[in-house]
């Protein structure tokens, strides 16, 4: 049964947020055409960036924990990861919206993208050379540095992705060879820092941010053009 445990992650973590989709007061469903074309408009060009990395080597995937189903070189549970974590992300994001009564990053937001795109440039500058490291604070500077100039609030995705990572550590934490023998997925070490959070990379945190952050944002815009009948 192991060669389901990838797929059972998959499906672990979309299970409760999917359940709770459906909750009266503030439903998570109704929303699901403007959150799906968020998913896709954002899975395509991280599914490509995954199949590139694959390709060159840089990540890859034990065959001990994946069901043999693959689109290209991606094995099918690498590609419905793209679809259940950010489904669930986005519903962590949604609920924040209607429970919290008071965001503790709304007067910080600013300074922790300063902060990001600070640290991000000085990692690329010395790590230019390394695939996952330099791609990744690359794309997370540009992203940063844009909703500054367009003087956007992202404390909320900030808020909502600090609750995620909760579910980050445990997920990415299995997938990467914590409480089990071996990886699912394994990296090549001198494409990234090298820096790991348990057995987790360093860029991971980042990359899930920029994955979770377009979502939402694209989701968003979504919504906006359903309330002002545009779409």
């Amino acid at each position: 049964m192991e060669k389901y445990l990838y797929l059972f992650l998959d499906i672990a973590t979309l299970a409760i947020p999917l359940l709770a989709s459906f909750y009266p007061k503030h439903s998570y469903y109704k929303n699901w055409i403007s959150l799906f074309k968020a998913i896709v408009i954002v899975a395509v060009p991280f599914l490509i960036w995954d199949a590139f990395f694959t390709g060159l080597g840089v990540w890859g995937f034990n065959a001990t924990y994946l069901s043999g189903v693959f689109l290209g070189n991606l094995p099918i549970e690498e590609v419905l990861f793209f679809f259940c974590i950010p489904y669930s992300s986005v519903f962590v994001y949604f609920s924040m919206e209607y429970l919290l009564k008071e965001n503790y990053f709304k007067s910080i937001h600013r300074f922790i993208s300063v902060t990001l795109i600070l640290m991000g440039l000085v990692l690329l500058v010395f790590n230019y050379n390394k695939w996952y490291t330099a791609s990744t604070f690359c794309l997370l500077v540009v992203y940063l540095v844009c909703n500054l100039i367009l003087k956007r609030d992202l404390s909320l995705h900030y808020f909502a992705y600090s609750v995620t990572l909760v579910f980050f550590f445990i997920v990415n934490g299995v997938l990467t060879g914590s409480f089990i023998s071996e990886p699912v997925v394994w990296y090549d070490d001198a494409q990234n820092l090298g820096v790991r959070l348990g057995t987790i990379p360093f860029e991971d945190v980042f990359y899930g941010f920029l994955l979770i952050a377009l979502v939402i944002d694209f989701f968003n815009y979504f919504r906006n053009q359903k309330r002002l009948g545009l779409a």
